[in-house]
Parts: C-alpha cells; structure tokens; sequence
C-alpha cells in the first residue's frame, strides 16, 4: 500500500477489498454468496445499467457463471426418471455448458432452434413447438436464452425479449438469462437489454417472475477467464426455495476470493476523476481496436488467414503457403494486376475449413468463396 508506483486510486480499492476480508487477505474465506462489500458494487452496477433497484442480497458470486448456472439448474431438477424427468430449454446452436449440465443431471433437454434468416432470434412459435413436443418426455421447468448469443453473436431486440418473457410466463418456465457477453456490443444499432430490465418495465405479472441473470469475468474486454469470477443475480425466488438454494452454497464455502476482486474492477472501474483512469481507457481502447479489426472480417497472422462470417462467431481458416512462396505469389501477382489475397483463395495450396467444436452441432454453411 505504501508503494508509489501504484495509483491512489487503485490502492483505496485494494484497501476496500481488503478490509472486506475477514482475515484482512484474499487467502482468507469470505462469505458464501461472496464479499458483501463486492456485492454492493454489483448491485449498484445493475442498478445504474438497468435503472431499477438491486439488492445485494440478491447477487450470489460463484466459480465463474458456469458454476452459478450449474446451481440454479439444480433447483430445478425432478428428481425423477422418464417422462418425470426435469426439461430445461436450450437454444441451437448454444454454448456446450448446458447440454452437458443436463446430462450431468439426469434432465431432458428441450432443444429451440434459433432463426438464422432473422438475425438468430428466438421465435415464439418455435418455441411452442420445442416445448409441445417435449411435453411426452418431461416436465417443462425452464428457459435458458443467452443474450448477446454464444456462439451466434446476436442481440437480441427488446421486443424479441418482451415475447420470451410471455413465452415463459404462459409455460411457466423459470428464466435463465445468460449475459455474460454484455459488453461485446459491436455492431451499429445493436444495445443490449437485459432481461431483468424488460422484466420490470413490463409490470405485473410479468416483473414478479422468477429470473436468474448471470454475468462473468471471462467474456467482455477483458477475459479474465482464469481467475474464475462470476456472479447471478436471482430475483422473486419463493422464500422456502431460496433458503434451500443458500444452503446449497453455503455448503460450497465461497469462491475464489481474487476473482471477486477481478469482478469487482469490471462492474465499478476507474472514473473520470480518478488518477487510474487515462491508463484504464487506454488499455480497453487497446482491446476494442483489435476486436474491432476481426469485426471487420479478415486479418493474418504468419501461416494462416481468418474470416469471420457475419453474425456468428465460426471463423474461416485459410492456411496459407510459405511466406517464401507468398512472396513469389505477390511478385507474380503485381505483373498480372491480381490481389494477393484472391491468388492465395484460387491456388490449390490453400485449404479451407471451420472451426466449430463438434458438440455445438453446427456447421457454418458457404465457407468457401
């Protein structure tokens, strides 16, 4: 704390966390939902993304939002077989997480089919189809929607979210809103809503429905995915169920306290009276420009080319030749006026292919040009 090569600004935080520790180190545990100081970060956070309350004793911080997600769907669960079995809503193609958690728990997955021709939104009427037809082997108990998509790369509008929030309601489903990607916000008139949000400003019945929101360290600019911090926030559960559900996280003892003090950062980061915060943009900016130069489509690194389709988050690989040969192609393509970039796609020597782990169960479509 007395070293000057440090920032008041960021050494007041430090201090904060610190004092927050009940052992007055991060080594130390810290209450199971999470450091209660960190928790009325988070609250105040949401409250100003959201304009509408948020009480810290709503905000339970976890092992990354995996770990968050993995709680609330064992509330769900059934505890029975067959057509007994818990069914839990997941969209295709969708982040892998889920399919393997149900599996993990013996519960049934409802799979909805998102709407590529319509920027991947979620129609209701597929919806209603998903969950008709799932109703021979399960009990509907929830909706998993993951806004901005992973892997699909939407966001979805306020409308679109309006109607899953009626979807749910009719079903009676529990929301899980999985919004870890809420910073990564690129393209022009997108804005991202969350659901708790759209939730509230629809009023009863709507805004007393139960909802778990999740946020995490991993995603945004900074992808701090080894420190592991996370949290949900969880709102209008039955007050019997949530003393159950924080039972079972007392019984984890609490996560990582250093990846609190990263979620920490990212929910109140440095302001514009503050000494840290010239050196805080300038990193992020740093960030953002190259996530913006592979927003654009098409970038190189020694030995390969990536292109990105629109839309998604599938990737285009073009293994190229030898820089050697590449020189000679340039040579070559500055007498016959041909770009080098179109030479490398028409030799034979190029290979194309997708990245797609094979567990999402999708194929990007038109790889090759």
């Amino acid at each position: 704390m007395k070293n000057g090569d440090f920032p008041e600004d960021a050494k007041n935080r430090a201090k904060k966390i610190l004092d927050a520790c009940k052992g007055g180190s991060v080594g130390s545990y810290s209450e199971s939902p999470g450091l209660l100081a960190i928790r009325e970060d988070i609250a105040a956070y949401i409250a100003k993304r959201d304009g509408h309350p948020s009480n810290a004793s709503d905000i339970i911080m976890s092992t990354g939002a995996s770990d968050g997600i993995k709680a609330i769907i064992t509330l769900l669960l059934t505890g029975k077989d067959g057509s007994g079995k818990a069914g839990i809503m997941i969209p295709v193609p969708q982040y892998p997480l889920y399919s393997a958690v149900i599996a993990e728990f013996n519960a049934y997955p409802i799979r909805y089919y998102l709407n590529e021709e319509n920027q991947w939104s979620l129609d209701v009427s597929e919806l209603k189809h998903a969950i008709s037809e799932a109703r021979a082997h399960c009990v509907p108990r929830a909706i998993v929607v993951i806004n901005p998509g992973n892997p699909t790369g939407q966001v979805l509008t306020r409308q679109n979210i309006e109607d899953v929030i009626r979807f749910a309601k009719e079903e009676g489903l529990f929301i899980l809103a999985d919004e870890v990607y809420q910073h990564n916000i690129y393209a022009k008139g997108s804005k991202f809503f969350s659901f708790k949000q759209v939730m509230k400003e629809m009023g009863e019945p709507y805004s007393s429905m139960e909802l778990a929101s999740f946020m995490s360290a991993s995603k945004g600019f900074m992808g701090e995915c080894g420190y592991r911090g996370g949290y949900a926030e969880v709102i209008n559960l039955d007050p019997q169920v949530k003393l159950q559900y924080m039972k079972s996280i007392s019984a984890k003892l609490c996560p990582p306290v250093s990846g609190q003090a990263v979620m920490d950062v990212i929910v109140n980061p440095p302001q514009p009276h503050e000494p840290s915060y010239k050196l805080f943009e300038k990193e992020k900016e740093f960030v953002l420009a190259q996530l913006r130069e592979k927003e654009t489509g098409i970038c190189t690194v020694p030995g390969s080319g990536f292109g990105e389709k629109e839309g998604t988050y599938h990737f285009r690989i073009t293994i190229l030749p030898p820089q050697e040969e590449l020189r000679e192609e340039q040579a070559d393509d500055l007498n016959t006026s041909t770009s080098s970039l179109q030479s490398v796609h028409w030799h034979h020597r190029a290979a194309n292919t997708a990245v797609v782990s094979d567990v999402h169960k999708y194929v990007s479509e038109e790889l090759t040009e």
